[in-house]
């Protein structure tokens, strides 16, 4: 994407787990560039290596060999310290579970986040944002599936990272919950910039990206960018 900057740049991105004897290649070599503010769906099977490379990018797991770097960071030669601090600061991370601290309101799960966070929006202002803010001060147990997976979102994009990344975030929802945590992760793209990554098995979901970047066997088997963004609230699956 001319004139804007590239986020992450991984090449030849490579990793292997040992199962016992047996060597499991997760990603065969990826090249991908990934650019300031877009929204990118990843798509692919069980076993593609999408949530293997949404690690990776995250600092959460480390490659086997070639090269990641985020902004002027090389990733792949970091430290545990230096992984860590970068997590902090720079990554905001949604799982399919919400990992929701059950004895804390929406509001206090957020804050839990923003009281580490360098330069934080109020929680009340991210839980605003997902559409929350007259449930602030609800404990999980008393919010839906949904509002607690928007609470999770609050909560990743409330210490302003630079990048957002999703993995299955709709998985544990049925269709039209799930369409209002897209609507969430789409309206935090557009209103905050953050460049998001959403991982899904789901191809309904492509049609809310920028760009849509298919991954079969650990390789980028295609990749395409949408004309225009589909507004999530259209979508069905």
């Amino acid at each position: 994407m001319p004139g804007q900057a590239v986020v992450f740049q991984t090449r030849g991105l490579t990793k292997v787990y040992e199962q016992g004897e047996v060597q499991v290649h997760a990603l065969r070599g990826i090249d991908l560039d990934l650019y300031a503010g877009e929204l990118v769906v990843m798509l692919g099977a069980s076993g593609s290596g999408k949530s293997t490379l949404l690690n990776i990018l995250g600092g959460l797991d480390v490659a086997t060999a070639g090269k990641v770097c985020y902004r002027d960071m090389e990733l792949s030669s970091a430290g545990d310290r230096e992984l860590t601090r970068y997590r902090r600061h720079h990554v905001g991370f949604v799982f399919q579970f919400y990992n929701l601290i059950p004895s804390l309101t929406a509001r206090e799960n957020v804050a839990a986040v923003t009281e580490i966070a360098e330069a934080p929006m109020a929680p009340e202002e991210a839980l605003d944002l997902v559409g929350l803010g007259n449930r602030m001060d609800h404990f999980p147990a008393q919010l839906s599936g949904g509002e607690q997976q928007r609470v999770a979102i609050a909560r990743a994009i409330a210490k302003c990272p630079e990048v957002l990344l999703c993995d299955e975030p709709t998985g544990a929802l049925d269709s039209a919950t799930g369409v209002l945590v897209l609507a969430a992760l789409d309206k935090a793209n557009r209103e905050t910039g953050t460049t998001t990554v959403i991982i899904t098995h789901n191809a309904s979901i492509a049609a809310m990206a920028d760009r849509v970047i298919t991954l079969s066997d650990g390789m980028i088997s295609g990749e395409r960018r949408n004309a225009e963004r589909q507004d999530p609230r259209t979508l069905s699956w």
